[in-house]
């Protein structure tokens, strides 16, 4: 109540304000408008937004003020939908990237780590983000195992799932990926949507390809949003039905080209930014959400909605109503920029606070105080050889995972079996390569065998402990011995990325927290993983992140074909299926 009599009184300026920002250019996402104005922050609450007062008259008492002399000032950005282990960095590694970008909010989605540990995995990140100039929230991890053709440390029921709702810090269901699961009414997955429902929060969607009666009935179960949209016709089909639209620009699947056009026709209101997956060299070089807003202002829309949909209708969404815009009883948290076109973010207020200037943090971030005790040692893979890697074959066709550049989504393709001695093979020459997934979080010894083509690598092997979304280890190589050697040398050091020729490791980027994250500094890890890129360049490797678009080829329920430690799964059908028919 005291909080709240000192508000009005400072808001009337009865009393003065901790800070006032004056003679700013405000970007007013409320109404569209830009104008100048002199903002009233107390406890680090905007109170006050009045037209700026000219001359030596401040035009509201403070105790601090800050004369911005007519540069940009608007609402710090949020991600609505990420993943903070496809950073491959601590939380709090990941602020010193983001937050002098400008970006002050995060929706977490930990469904990587829950697949690895559980709860404790989701319980992880929550300690995680204490403390930090950075506000996370988590969504809780609706699908895990992500389809039942998916093999993760344990399965989480709607029951486990009730322990963690009334968390200050959960916002809601993340991504609904069992599609299947919501046409067919799965009490499982109705669960999880109504217990969510009913404490007042949101459910997000996970629907490619999904249209008509199915789309229909997707959202009549009370889902509310979608970000696996890549045409603008997706897109339409999603506003119409009054579903949220998360336009998606991360590392591997990038959107935001595709969908733009639906928002310049559009103009609709239920539309925001998301990151999804981002790997840090990708934020180092081109950015976070502050990169989607310069992206979107260069295709020709309007700065205001672009800043608009990277703050207040994520806000929205989430319910969080004192978020995400320059207006009083908002939180504080505001840019100051100097060419608004460009978007370079100069300063960054944190609960009106300045938490960063000149691309750099002030405060400085203590490491995380969470222990990463119990969340390392997680790779097991139990006795494998190489005549479990072996494939016998026939004459005739095969089916083949096509990677799509670009994108998470492969094609589906069949093409002469390449065959020695009665068993599939690598043929490099037609840039086919075997694919294998092995289980590791208990060590069972099952291995998924398929081939994919669309790498580019004429020797060696390429492994990776981060395998979207149950997180077994997938390699891709051109030889059993160096595919092999690398799954060993994953195991040895806790996961990460490795890649090997000849039996032996040319470049490796070691994640021991979870197999997902590293604790080193982003420059550290950037600098490994330009290392490994380089040394799959110089294999014949095609793809600028080999290592990204390898992690998303065991994902059962991204079209077209995908490789699990169960088999090769047809998600068109949702069905396992064979090698060779």
């Amino acid at each position: 109540m005291d909080e709240l009599r000192r508000r009005i009184r400072v808001a009337r300026g009865e009393e003065p304000a901790d800070l006032l920002l004056r003679n700013a250019q405000l970007v007013n996402v409320c109404s569209g408008e830009y104008y100048q104005a002199d903002v009233a922050i107390v406890d680090g609450i905007v109170v006050s937004v009045m037209p700026h007062q000219d001359g030596a008259n401040p035009g509201h008492p403070a105790r601090e003020v800050r004369d911005l002399q007519g540069r940009w000032l608007a609402p710090a950005l949020i991600d609505g939908h990420m993943h903070i282990e496809s950073t491959m960095l601590t939380l709090a590694e990941f602020a010193r990237l983001v937050v002098p970008r400008g970006v002050t909010t995060v929706m977490l989605d930990p469904h990587e780590f829950a697949n690895v540990l559980g709860l404790d995995g989701i319980r992880y990140v929550l300690e995680s983000g204490q403390g930090l100039p950075l506000s996370s929230y988590v969504m809780l991890s609706s699908c895990v195992p992500a389809s039942d053709f998916e093999s993760p440390y344990r399965t989480l029921l709607a029951e486990d799932l009730l322990q963690l709702l009334d968390e200050e810090q959960v916002l809601g269901l993340a991504e609904m990926m069992n599609v299947p699961g919501v046409l067919s009414a799965d009490p499982q997955v109705l669960a999880k949507i109504q217990s969510t429902l009913q404490h007042r929060l949101v459910v997000d969607g996970h629907a490619p390809g999904v249209n008509g009666s199915d789309l229909n009935a997707y959202a009549a179960a009370g889902i509310q949003s979608d970000h696996e949209c890549t045409t603008a016709e997706e897109a339409r089909q999603r506003i119409r039905l009054g579903l949220w639209l998360m336009i998606r620009e991360g590392s591997a699947a990038q959107n935001l080209d595709a969908l733009l056009p639906i928002v310049q026709e559009l103009h609709p209101p239920r539309v925001f930014f998301v990151t999804d997956d981002r790997d840090p060299l990708d934020i180092m070089t081109r950015g976070h959400i502050d990169s989607m807003v310069r992206q979107a202002i260069e295709r020709g829309l309007e700065p205001v909605e672009a800043i608009r949909l990277a703050s207040f209708n994520t806000a929205q969404y989430f319910g969080l109503q004192n978020r995400g815009a320059i207006a009083p009883g908002y939180i504080a948290d505001l840019l100051i920029l100097d060419d608004l076109k460009k978007f370079q973010v100069a300063e960054v207020y944190k609960d009106g606070v300045l938490v960063a200037q000149a691309g750099r943090l002030i405060p400085d971030i203590a490491q995380e105080a969470s222990s990463i005790a119990g969340i390392t040692g997680t790779v097991h893979i139990g006795k494998v050889t190489e005549a479990d890697l072996r494939i016998a074959g026939k004459p005739g066709l095969v089916e083949v995972i096509g990677i799509e550049p670009g994108q998470i989504i492969t094609r589906h393709l069949q093409e002469e079996a390449p065959l020695r001695d009665g068993e599939l093979v690598a043929d490099p020459a037609r840039d086919l390569l075997k694919l294998v997934v092995i289980e590791r979080h208990h060590a069972s010894g099952r291995v998924g065998l398929g081939l994919v083509k669309g790498f580019g690598l004429q020797k060696g092997a390429i492994a990776s402990s981060v395998a979207h979304d149950a997180h077994n280890i997938v390699i891709a190589g051109a030889s059993d011995s160096d595919i092999l050697q690398a799954a060993y040398a994953l195991e040895e050091m806790g996961g990460g990325f490795v890649c090997v020729v000849d039996g032996q490791v040319r470049a490796r980027v070691p994640l021991p927290i979870g197999g997902l994250v590293s604790p080193l500094p982003a420059a550290e890890v950037v600098q490994q993983l330009r290392a490994l890129d380089a040394e799959a360049a110089n294999l014949g490797c095609s793809l600028e992140h080999p290592c990204m678009t390898l992690s998303f080829l065991s994902l059962s329920v991204i079209p077209s074909l995908k490789l699990t430690d169960q088999g090769l799964i047809d998600v068109e059908t949702f069905t396992r299926i064979p090698l060779q028919r």
